[in-house]
């Protein structure tokens, strides 16, 4: 299955499509050069020519030198490895009779993987080490004073290259000053997962003990990343049982990832030339999408500085429209954006990463994610600002009572179960009208949603005339006289089936047993 074709994906700090070269690499590797890299024969031996050539390349292109770089099932990994290893040795140190209990010190934007990682081994090699937050300031740099004042006596130290929320790029050459100066034999560990491919990387030539990498970030598939850790380095393998890796990371290794992953590399290693848009350009891109914004929203702020930040990312609030209000007209519209990162997005939580940045209350609980990635080409950006104009054209037409309906987080959540009762699948659709030529279809989106997507509804909705817009928050409130007039059969549909199974619920209670819901919502329909 493909992605819709009038889809505007604007969500590449969570993931990114598959470059086709890298899907041509991965194939080849699943069809034809299928061997074992630990096997001895001809097939093996190819395999771990492969496996070698793709490993060279990707320490070409990080500048690791002599340090150790191991392929790993993605960025999560590689950090649970890199905090098990420095946690490792500070145990080594103990037991050997060092007094060794200074601070764990966190960046304060971290993604989740990282804090997360470090309380179960703290907690598990029975450490319990203080963990200290290290401030940042409203540009989203650490505090550099309190990094002097606690990393003489610190541990471990972690941080990030560049920030998955607001593109934000730490400030890796004064951390490093602030290590050497005051003597810290804290190992660091550094979150590479935004850098690859947006910055110049020249890892041996840094402090930097760890750095983990994931390859969907960058148009390769979801299941394959890299940990590079410096030579000299503590480590202790987190996946033991066989000799792979060298030893250090157990488990047959993912070759068609792998090689996905190393067509990615001969990419950046050519210097992107003729496939990847450059700095300059996306910066462009960004400062078009950016002015589409001020347009449409003319109270729009951006929660990021631009200068200092990756500019394939924009954060943004609107007041008085919440992050669930915009990311459902966007996603209306055809156009997918996030709110905070993709492993959090399911919870109505404000911003830490922004609440940490010092930013008001609103703009941490209203802010959206725009993140594009280096393939795009200017029709792509020309039709994301033409969404983006009418996305504010539909909010600016929907009067304000309507618009605090959108905003509460009432029977909106993504992760309710869809649950099996009155449930219609997409692909069952087109039987079920044949069996119904009566029934209407009810779309419980808001207003705003259902206007700024209506031109995008799949053949089998928008070919039924039909088809009525009855919000759930109206439903709610009452059974509407178009509705309650009509009482034959209905679908209720919405994005994701969520809303609609509520609906569909809501009417068999007030006695309509001809109701159903899609299972699924628009999502699956557009599939299938």
């Amino acid at each position: 299955m493909h992605a819709p074709a009038h889809e505007i994906y604007l969500d590449c700090n969570a993931t990114t499509p598959v470059l086709p070269a890298a899907t041509d690499a991965a194939m080849r590797m699943l069809m034809g050069q299928f061997g074992n890299p630990s096997s001895s024969h001809s097939t093996g031996l190819r395999a771990k020519a492969l496996l070698d050539g793709v490993r060279a390349r990707a320490a070409r292109v990080l500048g690791t030198g002599n340090g150790q770089l191991l392929f790993v099932s993605g960025a999560t990994e590689g950090i649970q490895t890199a905090v098990l290893s420095a946690l490792c040795e500070v145990r080594a140190r103990r037991d050997a009779g060092e007094a060794v209990d200074g601070p764990i010190l966190l960046g304060a934007t971290e993604h989740k993987a990282v804090p997360q990682a470090v309380a179960h081994w703290n907690r598990l090699l029975g450490l319990n080490l203080p963990v200290l937050t290290v401030p940042v300031n409203t540009k989203g740099l650490h505090d550099m004073a309190y990094l002097q004042q606690h990393l003489p006596g610190a541990t471990l130290l972690c941080t990030m290259a560049a920030n998955n929320e607001t593109g934000v790029l730490s400030d890796i050459a004064g951390i490093e000053a602030v290590l050497l100066s005051s003597a810290s034999r804290a190992l660091w560990l550094v979150d590479c997962v935004q850098a690859l491919g947006k910055l110049d990387l020249n890892l041996a030539a840094t402090r930097i003990d760890y750095a983990p990498f994931s390859g969907h970030k960058l148009y390769a598939p979801k299941g394959i990343g890299m940990l590079y850790v410096r030579a000299g380095s503590p480590y202790t393998a987190l996946m033991a049982g066989g000799g792979q890796e060298g030893g250090s990371r157990a488990g047959t290794e993912n070759m068609p990832g792998i090689a996905a992953l190393g067509a990615v590399l001969e990419v950046l290693e050519q210097g992107g030339e003729g496939v990847f848009r450059s700095h300059e350009q996306l910066a462009r891109d960004r400062a078009r999408l950016a002015g589409a914004l001020q347009a449409a929203f003319p109270d729009v702020v951006f929660n990021m500085p631009f200068e200092g930040s990756l500019p394939t990312t924009l954060n943004f609030s609107v007041p008085g429209l919440s992050s669930k209000t915009l990311l459902n007209v966007f996603d209306a519209a055809g156009m997918r954006i996030s709110a905070g990162s993709a492993c959090s997005a399911a919870k109505a939580e404000p911003s830490y990463v922004l609440q940490a940045m010092g930013l008001t209350e609103w703009q941490t609980l209203g802010a959206v994610r725009l993140s594009i990635g280096a393939i795009v080409d200017d029709a792509f950006i020309e039709e994301a600002c033409a969404r983006i104009a009418r996305c504010g054209q539909v909010l600016r037409a929907m009067p304000a009572q309507e618009v605090a309906q959108m905003n509460s987080p009432v029977g909106h959540s993504l992760t309710d179960e869809a649950g099996e009762d009155g449930a219609l699948s997409c692909e069952a659709l087109s039987a079920f009208l044949q069996l119904y030529p009566d029934a209407r279809l009810v779309d419980v989106r808001d207003v705003a949603e259902h206007e700024a997507g209506r031109h995008l509804l799949p053949a089998s909705l928008s070919a039924k005339t039909a088809t009525l817009n009855m919000p759930l928050e109206t439903l709610r409130q009452a059974m509407p006289a178009e509705m309650s007039q009509a009482l034959g059969p209905l679908v209720m549909f919405c994005r994701s089936g969520a809303r609609s199974r509520q609906a569909a619920a809501l009417l068999r209670e007030r006695g309509h047993t001809q109701v159903w819901h899609l299972e699924g919502g628009l999502a699956l329909a557009e599939m299938a």
